[in-house]
């Protein structure tokens, strides 16, 4: 399997042979449990606090006094600690020791992540994720993309290389979230566009481009080649990425 390399003004420089990682079968089975099982890792575990309910002088009153035997506070009437009362302790409440991490084999967890990666180079799982693009999915730029500095010399490489349609996407697609998150810390909903996958780390120029991801090649997983857990990704990857894939 070959693919073109294009510069960074969109002109095609040569041909590379692509590694047998992007030849592997399509198992979207096993990505969605590999990205299920990354976002799980994700979760702070959350409950209420065991004395809820409980720092107060209640004891029950016995029976023989035509009184529910529930614990009443000390010099009052008034009900305390149970769950049927004011200010009492919840009956079920969520409990910090609760495991809330899915597990996932080894190898199935590295099979998902070369599905995924081998879903970037095909045209027909990109389009139907909403992507917009000219020509072909398998997207090979030179090193040189990986030297440029500044947000706007990478959306100029981008648009040359027939990605301008899709950033357009992810940047009209911001809207506010409907329901309770938006008040918890998400309130934007954000569209995914390109990842760019480098060899070498601190690229960090188009990370501020709306939807749009940077990633070194070791550091790939499952999430973020397959935002939603649907493969397909729109990616963008420069010689060295690929060739050092091939090493692995």
């Amino acid at each position: 399997m070959k693919a073109n390399v294009k510069a960074i003004n969109g002109s095609v420089l040569h041909e590379i042979e692509l590694p047998a990682v992007f030849t592997e079968e399509y198992r979207p089975d096993l990505i969605k449990r590999a990205v299920l099982a990354y976002q799980s890792e994700q979760y702070q575990p959350y409950g209420a606090s065991p004395y809820a309910g409980m720092r107060t002088s209640a004891e029950g009153w016995g029976s023989k006094r035509g009184e529910s035997k529930i614990p009443r506070i000390k010099n009052g009437s008034r009900g305390a600690k149970v769950p049927q009362t004011k200010g009492g302790h919840p009956a079920h409440a969520p409990k910090v020791e609760k495991i809330l991490v899915e597990k996932i084999n080894k190898k199935e967890k590295v099979k998902a992540i070369r599905s995924a990666i081998a879903a970037t180079m095909n045209t027909g799982l990109v389009a139907a994720r909403g992507h917009k693009f000219d020509g072909d999915a398998a997207i090979v730029v030179e090193n040189a993309f990986e030297s440029l500095e500044k947000t706007a010399e990478v959306r100029k490489a981008l648009i040359a290389l027939g990605l301008g349609a899709d950033l357009e996407r992810a940047k009209n697609s911001r809207a506010i979230r409907a329901g309770r998150g938006k008040t918890r810390g998400r309130k934007y909903k954000q569209a995914k566009s390109v990842l760019i996958v480098t060899a070498a780390r601190g690229f960090l120029a188009g990370a501020n481009l709306a939807g749009v991801d940077v990633m070194q090649v070791t550091s790939l997983n499952a999430n973020v080649l397959a935002p939603g857990t649907h493969a397909g990704r729109l990616t963008v990857w420069t010689e060295a990425a690929v060739r050092k894939l091939g090493e692995a």
